[in-house]
């Protein structure tokens, strides 16, 4: 995959199709093959005659890893995403994120609405404004010597997640505990793009979609029936949701 550097930090990515170009960030523990490729998000987007472009994270996949919180936050991270797309030389673009990717996407959106076309807010609601519980648990679980030694339930989740992709477990616990820059009610109303916040109905991580949608110009809400924050990701009502929200087929 090709990767660039700039300032120290090296962002590796991925770049297929042509058409419309859409670029797609990941979660939290995840990165672009097992939140983008895996799922088929890549295969459906670049059929549907789109150039999609997906990195990794920095602390995440190929991207360089670092050890110290201030490294972090979705505003820096939003800044790499950016520097990307200045180094395809790609002016504006479609947005997709997933869960803390989703943050990103709203960091990037807030900061660079000329860049930004439109914007999918996957896996958070209002949660975006409100926060998703203590960081400590998830950081803790992925610093401890074995999974049998975590008790709490959503760290647990977290770590086995972060075996499952084989990821750097300090680097996440790092990136966890970086500053959460607040994003408020009155910043989310400045989103004058044209929005959609797609959420599990079983997801008990992102918040309310509508709540976080109302506050946005041009929002609309996907549900996901049945899928919890983990599993939504790879849905067929999100996929076929994503593309006629793209391709301007939503109501």
């Amino acid at each position: 995959m090709p990767n660039f550097e700039q300032d120290g930090v090296d962002i590796a990515y991925m770049d297929q199709g042509d058409g419309d170009p859409i670029l797609l960030i990941h979660g939290f523990a995840s990165n672009k093959t097992i939140n983008w490729e895996y799922p088929g998000w890549v295969d459906l987007l670049v059929k549907d005659g789109r150039r999609v472009i997906a990195l990794d994270n920095r602390g995440h996949g190929e991207s360089s890893k670092f050890y110290d919180p201030d490294a972090y936050g979705a505003p820096i991270m939003a800044e790499d995403a950016r520097r990307l797309l200045d180094h395809l030389g790609l002016e504006t673009v479609d947005v997709m994120g997933y869960s803390m990717g989703a943050r990103i996407s709203a960091f990037l959106t807030l900061n660079h609405p000329d860049r930004v076309k439109r914007v999918i807010f996957g896996g958070l609601g209002y949660g975006m404004v409100s926060g998703v519980g203590d960081p400590e648990p998830i950081a803790s679980a992925l610093e401890a010597e074995r999974l049998q030694d975590v008790s709490d339930r959503t760290g647990r989740a977290f770590r086995a997640f972060a075996e499952q992709t084989k990821s750097d477990r300090l680097s996440l616990a790092a990136c966890m505990r970086s500053s959460r820059q607040k994003i408020s009610e009155e910043d989310i109303s400045r989103i004058s793009r044209p929005a959609l916040v797609a959420v599990g109905t079983n997801d008990d991580i992102a918040g309310s979609p509508e709540q976080l949608a109302d506050l946005m110009q041009d929002a609309r809400v996907l549900d996901i029936p049945g899928r919890d924050h983990m599993v939504a990701v790879g849905d067929k009502v999100f996929k076929k949701g994503v593309l006629e929200f793209l391709n301007g087929e939503m109501e």
